[in-house]
C-alpha cells in the first residue's frame, strides 16, 4: 500500500468512523472516470464492470453539460413551476404505457422505497410487508428493516414476513410460499399493505425467474388487500436489456413502482412512479413534499439521461451486448470449473462459483479472492449471494461488445491465476 493511501485510510477512518467500509484487501483511490472506465491515482485505468449509478457512462459530456447549464441558472424546489420537472416526469411516465401512473420525486432509492410503504399503509389501512430473504432495500430505519442482507441483530418486526428467493439454480424456486407469509401476518394481527419485490433479486443471488413465478404469487398479495411495488433501483432502465424496467419482462403492472441509482447518471435522483388512483386516496390525506426530490438540476440531469438512452438506442446495445457478453461467460465456464452456474439479463449477470459442480456447494472464498484477481488485471466487479459467492457484474449501460472482449479476457486470466 502507498503511503498516501496509508495515510487516507488514516484520516478517513478518524473523521468518518467504523461504519464506512472499502472495497478490496487495499481500497482502491480513485480520482478520474471517464465512460466505461475509472482510473485511481497512479493512472491506472480500471474497467469497470460494477458502477450502475454513472448509468450512460462516468461523467457522460451530454448529462454533465445539462446539469451545469441547470445550476449555473437555477435550483430551488418543487413549490414553483418549473419546465425541467414536468418534462423529465413526462419523459419518464411514457417510459410505463402499462397504466395510468404518475411520479414523486426523491433523492434516493431509501427515500423512494420508505415512502412507497407510507403511499401502501395509508391506502389500504394495513401496515403488513412480505419482503424476500436476504434482500436490500435501502437504509432508513424502516427500510432497513426490509433488508435483512444488512443482518438484522434483532428479531424480524411482527409486521414484516419474508419468502425465500427463487433459486433457479438449487431448485428453491417455490410462488406457493406467498400462502404462508400472508398467513403468519395474520396470526401476528396484520394484513398486507404490500408485497416489495427486486426486480432481479440481487442480494440473495440475483435471480430471475420466469413470469408465471410473479402472477400467482401477486394475486394472493393483491387478494388479501396488499398492493404490489416493484423496487427498480438496481434492476430498471434497460438493465435486462428486454425494456425499460424488470417487471415488464413478466407482463406485470405493479400499483407501485421504486427508482433509484441510475435515473441521475452519477447525480441523486429517484423517483416513486404510483398508479394515478392509489396516489389520489393518499392525497386525500396529506401531501407530499421533499426539499431536494425534484429540483430543477436532478431534473435536468434525468431528462439528460434518458435523451441519450432514446439518442443512443441503448436498450438494443445492452440486449445485444448482454447476449454476446454471456455467451462469452458460457464459453469460460467450459474452460474453469469454478463457475457453477451464470444467469442473469442484459448487462445485469450472475456468475455462481462453486466448490464441486455435482453437489452445488458455494465457494465464497474463491469469489473473494477471484475479486482481487480481477482487480489486478484491471476489471472492477463485486459479490453478492447468501453466501457471497456469486460475482456480480453491473456495469454503465454504455458497456459495448468491444468492452464485453476486454472482460472475458481479464476474467479468463482471474480464474486462471485462481
Amino acid at each position: 500500500m502507498t503511503t498516501a493511501n496509508h495515510n487516507l485510510i488514516s484520516r478517513r477512518s478518524r473523521v468518518l468512523g467504523p461504519t464506512y467500509t472499502h472495497f478490496y484487501e487495499e481500497p482502491l483511490h480513485i480520482i478520474r472516470g471517464e465512460g466505461i472506465w475509472l482510473y485511481d491515482s497512479s493512472g491506472k485505468q480500471y474497467l469497470d464492470c460494477y458502477n450502475n449509478v454513472p448509468s450512460v457512462g462516468h461523467c457522460n459530456p451530454y448529462v454533465v453539460e445539462a446539469i451545469t447549464r441547470q445550476i449555473s441558472t437555477l435550483n430551488t424546489h418543487t413549490r414553483y413551476l418549473h419546465e425541467n420537472v414536468i418534462e423529465y416526469a413526462e419523459m419518464l411516465t411514457a417510459t410505463i404505457p402499462e397504466d395510468d401512473y404518475v411520479v414523486l420525486l426523491v433523492c434516493t432509492g431509501t427515500e423512494a422505497n420508505d415512502l412507497a410503504y407510507r403511499i401502501a399503509s395509508t391506502v389500504t389501512g394495513n401496515k403488513g410487508v412480505i419482503i424476500t430473504e436476504n434482500v436490500y432495500h435501502g437504509n432508513s430505519t424502516l427500510v432497513s428493516e426490509l433488508s435483512p442482507s444488512e443482518g438484522r441483530h434483532h428479531p424480524c418486526p411482527d409486521f414484516i414476513t419474508e419468502i425465500a428467493a427463487p433459486d433457479s439454480y438449487r431448485g428453491k424456486v417455490d410462488a406457493q410460499e406467498i400462502n404462508a407469509a400472508i398467513k403468519q401476518l395474520a396470526i401476528n394481527g396484520h394484513k398486507p399493505a404490500m408485497q416489495l419485490i427486486e426486480g432481479a433479486f440481487e442480494n440473495p443471488g440475483l435471480f430471475t425467474p420466469e413470469k408465471t413465478y410473479y402472477q400467482d404469487m401477486i394475486a394472493k398479495t393483491r387478494a388479501a388487500g396488499g398492493l404490489i411495488v416493484f423496487d427498480e433501483v438496481q434492476s430498471g432502465l434497460c438493465r435486462q436489456g428486454e425494456n425499460y424496467w424488470a417487471f415488464q419482462n413478466s407482463e406485470l403492472v405493479p400499483d407501485i413502482i421504486t427508482m433509484g441509482k441510475p435515473l441521475g447518471g452519477g447525480h441523486p435522483l429517484a423517483a416513486v412512479v404510483v398508479k394515478r388512483h392509489v396516489i389520489e386516496e393518499f392525497g386525500k390525506v396529506t401531501d407530499y413534499f421533499n426539499t431536494f426530490g425534484g429540483n430543477p438540476v436532478s431534473a435536468a440531469a434525468g431528462r439528460a439521461v434518458l435523451q441519450y438512452i432514446h439518442k443512443e438506442n441503448i436498450l438494443q446495445s445492452v440486449h445485444d451486448t448482454g447476449i454476446y457478453f454471456k455467451q462469452g461467460l458460457v464459453d469460460l465456464q467450459k474452460k474453469h470449473n469454478v463457475i457453477g452456474d451464470i444467469r442473469g439479463k442484459g448487462l445485469f449477470i450472475g456468475i455462481d462459483l462453486v466448490k464441486d459442480q455435482r453437489t452445488k456447494e458455494q465457494a465464497p472464498e474463491q469469489a473473494t479472492r477471484l475479486i482481487e484477481l480481477a482487480k489486478d488485471e484491471g476489471m472492477l466487479i463485486s459479490t453478492v449471494g447468501v453466501e457471497a459467492n456469486v460475482l456480480k457484474i453491473r456495469p454503465p449501460l454504455i458497456f459495448n461488445q468491444d468492452n464485453a472482449d476486454m472482460a472475458l479476457g481479464m476474467l479468463n486470466n482471474a480464474f486462471s491465476a485462481l
